[in-house]
């Protein structure tokens, strides 16, 4: 399939920016600096790739102020290239589009509301009272759980799985794999064995959030768990029941949420981070990856509890150290006891 060529000038016009050099250049797609060919547009957001300028074969370059004298290439200088790349690569590579209607292989309940202007892919399950608006689209073996909803211009990767109550918002992507709505962890323990809480809340999903894939999001104990606007979760995330994660956040893979942990707006978790329940996270905290986060942090910043590598033999033997760190800090407060005696001895 033929690129559409778009010239500086027209991009310019669309995103903003300032264009130095040949303005009618033309571009098809975003590439990279080291890799980018005659055709593309690469982008400079990091300066310690500065130097790729001097080599690159992109047709043009998107850059800061600062980096505008760089390069004699062709250029869009902007106050942030990274972000104009973004919605760049998005206009270039927009999403395929599917036509409105239904499959003949889906299964729609009974009582459903599916706007016309939605698309129900092969193979979905639809179930009893579930509504879903207009422009959204539902790929193939979707599963949409009684009662729920999903807003306008949705879109669901094959094979998601959303629950019955649960509400999905507009805008939302949610990746293969993913589950919305199961059953949260809830046990109570009697006379040896374990008793089954029914989860009775729902998942409340808002606006433009995105869900990366085999992200599960559990449904509440009693209260909802609910995930607010604009969040981004990536691939292979727990988020526990009754959670609650904050506008604007974003979360790397593998994080693990437990029940009743509240989540700040503004913040960024490095994957594999864990966070354990009921504890309350502040806006604006970032949390470095493989941190494990055991109690409430109730001021912005940032926050890591990582123990660096080393080499093996030298990692057993600071974790024999480690082990021995408690009686090490008895000792050391008897010292102290010792040496202030001492002085009060000398006056």
């Amino acid at each position: 399939m033929e690129r559409t060529a778009y010239r500086l000038a027209d991009i310019a016009a669309r995103f903003g920016g300032q264009v130095l050099g040949d303005a009618d250049t033309q571009v098809r797609q975003i590439g990279t600096l080291e890799h980018a060919t005659s055709g593309q547009i690469a982008f400079l957001s990091n300066a310690k790739y500065r130097n790729q300028l001097d080599h690159s074969k992109a047709s043009a370059v998107i850059l800061s102020p600062t980096d505008a004298d760089s390069t004699a290439l062709p250029r869009i200088v902007c106050d942030n290239p990274y972000s104009y790349f973004a919605k760049l690569s998005a206009f270039l590579n927009p999403l395929p589009e599917c036509v409105p209607g239904i499959h003949s292989s889906a299964v729609i309940g009974k009582n459903t509301s599916i706007s016309p202007q939605a698309h129900i892919g092969p193979l979905v399950t639809v179930g009893d009272g579930a509504v879903i608006g207009a422009g959204t689209v539902v790929m193939a073996g979707c599963n949409i759980g009684e009662g729920a909803i999903l807003g306008e211009n949705t879109l669901f990767y094959p094979n998601v799985t959303v629950y019955h109550a649960c509400v999905i918002g507009n805008h939302v992507i949610a990746h293969s794999g993913v589950v919305i709505g199961a059953d949260g962890f809830g046990m109570a323990w009697e006379e040896g064995k374990w008793l089954k809480i029914p989860q009775i809340g729902r998942v409340v999903i808002g606006d433009h959030v995105e869900i990366g894939a085999n992200t599960t999001i559990d449904r509440g104990a009693l209260d909802d768990t609910v995930i607010e606007e604009d969040v981004k979760l990536d691939n292979q995330i727990q988020v526990a029941h009754n959670v609650r994660i904050g506008a604007h956040t974003a979360i790397a893979g593998c994080v693990g949420i437990a029940g009743s942990a509240t989540i700040g707006k503004y913040c960024r978790i490095g994957g594999s981070a864990g966070i354990l329940g009921h504890l309350q996270i502040a806006d604006h905290v970032e949390i470095a990856s493989f941190t494990l986060i055991g109690k409430s942090i109730t001021e912005p910043g940032s926050y890591a509890g990582i123990f660096p590598f080393s080499k093996n033999d030298e990692w057993r033997n600071n974790a024999v150290h480690l082990r021995h760190l408690g009686e090490l800090v008895k000792r050391v407060k008897a010292l102290e006891k010792e040496i202030e005696s001492l002085k009060g001895e000398k006056i």
